[in-house]
């Protein structure tokens, strides 16, 4: 009941409004309500989805994960590393029409790394994660220097984490005389209009924005508003909003479910917009188990499972197999990351008669709160079983199959991971000593090593020489078969031009125009 009290009252006041807006605004699905406007504050996706349309960092993630400047024109680097110079774009302004100066950076970092502001990433920086910020400087006006107790490959990347709202610079009129937060004077294409708690969030065009040439690239390049309202209407039930999309009474859903692409592929009233994500799925095997120890077993698995054909089951024929932890959409993913073991049935029988496999039963754990992870546990069961293995699927709730992978308490896990931006993140979610992280997948201490080096080194070539590296010792050692990354999928009306989905999920509503 009260799902629809809320749609019913965002409905209504589009009807209301729509006369004077039709032909500029443009109408957004929001699975629930936004926690808060404090960039990264209080937060969570959906909030996310809407604070960085109003918020801008020094850098964003581009369209392959890559940092790339946003409100730097450029980065420069010290050679030990441990100094970064940001020199800021000219004429950049506030939603207020104040102009961006290094002053404006240095407030912003400050505040941030108050811990009474609670921000998301404080622990990313003030040295209980990979690096520690000394101190922030502003030398002249377009100028902004961060100085790091020690070099770090990660630290562009953890800037433009949208988890973070990109660490995105204020205006000091953000926050009231006493200090407390008021609302996001950021310098992004919309600024806040109305939040009406339960309903709608409405964000009207900034005319003082000032864009970057070129094209649209991830959350920089291109961000012109093309509309003069975007409105985020809290519609919870996703057939509900399915629904209103078809009928033309909500123009945008960015995040669409597998089954649903499927069924509006048909659709005439309906563009879709299907792209991979930085999630990893695959099969994950506990190395110290005393039938999964042996390598070749593990390779005998890879080499049973067609993943062409599970990938396009599990996915709706949406998705692509990628046998690297390094994903298909990184600037890392290059011919290296395409080596996979082949899917050969006859291969992989030899391989479980050199292992020395006698019908042991194998327990495969599964949880159906994720449908394409339990959809691949139940294809990779029947592929694994024609070639002779005994592979019974256990199926648990999530909270208690986390749990057992926490502890390291299983066989074979069909299991998801969530999206790292750089592949040493990738990496580092499997990586690591079983004794003291039961979590890890792949206890190798060489490994770690060029894992460790990777996360410290900033040099394109030479991270992607250790990315090389790392993916065909892990094709050798198995700890995991990776199938696929995650799908993100968005639909938008016929009557809206240029929206594309991003590969967080978050929905991009610059460069994107209504007819």
């Amino acid at each position: 009941m009260f799902r629809k009290m809320v749609w019913g009252g965002a409905l209504a006041a589009l009807t209301l409004s729509a006369p004077a807006q039709a032909a500029t605004a443009l109408r957004v699905q929001l699975p629930a309500d936004i926690r808060s406007i404090d960039p990264g504050v209080n937060r969570d996706h959906n909030t996310d989805g809407v604070v960085l349309h109003m918020v801008e960092g020094l850098v964003a993630y581009g369209e392959d994960a890559a940092p790339k400047p946003l409100l730097a024109e450029k980065v420069d680097i010290a050679p030990d590393g441990k100094r970064y110079t940001f020199t800021l774009r000219k004429g950049v302004k506030f939603h207020n029409g104040a102009e961006l100066t290094s002053q404006d950076v240095v407030w912003s970092w400050n505040r941030y790394m108050d811990p009474k502001t609670d921000w998301r990433c404080l622990s990313e920086f003030d040295g209980r994660g990979q690096v520690k910020v000394l101190g922030v400087t502003a030398p002249d006006s377009l100028t902004v220097v961060f100085e790091l107790d020690r070099p770090s490959a990660l630290f562009l990347t953890s800037l433009a984490r949208t988890d973070c709202a990109m660490a995105g610079i204020l205006h000091k009129s953000s926050v009231k005389a006493d200090g407390s937060f008021d609302r996001p004077v950021g310098t992004g294409p919309f600024k806040l209009g109305e939040w009406k708690r339960g309903e709608f969030i409405r964000l009207e065009r900034f005319a003082g924005y000032t864009a970057l040439p070129g094209k649209r690239d991830g959350f920089t390049g291109a961000k012109r508003p093309l509309v003069d309202e975007v409105r985020f209407v809290v519609i919870p039930d996703s057939a509900t909003a399915k629904a209103a999309l078809v009928s033309g009474d909500i123009d945008v859903v960015p995040d669409v479910a597998n089954a649903d692409v499927a069924e509006l592929k048909g659709n005439d009233r309906v563009k879709l917009s299907v792209v991979s994500h930085m999630g990893l799925v695959g099969l994950i095997m506990q190395t110290r188990d005393p039938v999964l120890a042996n390598p070749k077993l593990r390779r005998a698995i890879a080499a049973a499972i067609d993943k062409p054909e599970l990938v396009g089951s599990v996915t709706d024929g949406l998705g692509q197999p990628n046998g690297s932890v390094v994903p298909s959409l990184s600037a890392y993913h290059g011919k290296v990351q395409d080596e996979d073991v082949a899917y050969d049935p006859a291969a992989a029988r030899t391989l479980l008669a050199e292992a020395g496999y006698k019908g042991e039963k194998i327990t495969m754990l599964a949880n159906k709160r994720y449908p394409q992870s339990f959809n691949a546990a139940v294809v990779a069961q029947q592929m694994l079983q024609a070639v002779g293995l005994k592979v019974e699927i256990e199926v648990l709730e999530w909270a208690t199959q986390l749990d057992r992978y926490s502890k390291g308490s299983y066989q074979i896990q069909a299991f998801p991971y969530s999206g790292r931006m750089d592949p040493a993140l990738s990496f580092e979610s499997i990586t690591g000593p079983k004794d003291k992280q039961p979590r890890k997948l792949w206890d190798n201490p060489e490994a770690q090593a060029l894992l460790e080096k990777s996360m410290v080194i900033a040099d394109p070539a030479q991270r992607q020489a250790i990315f090389d590296d790392l993916h065909r010792r892990f094709l050798a050692e198995m700890p995991m078969v990776m199938l696929y990354n995650g799908i993100a999928g968005g639909a938008s009306g016929r009557r809206v031009a240029g929206y594309a989905s991003s590969l967080t999920s978050l929905p991009r509503l610059w460069e994107v125009s209504v007819d």
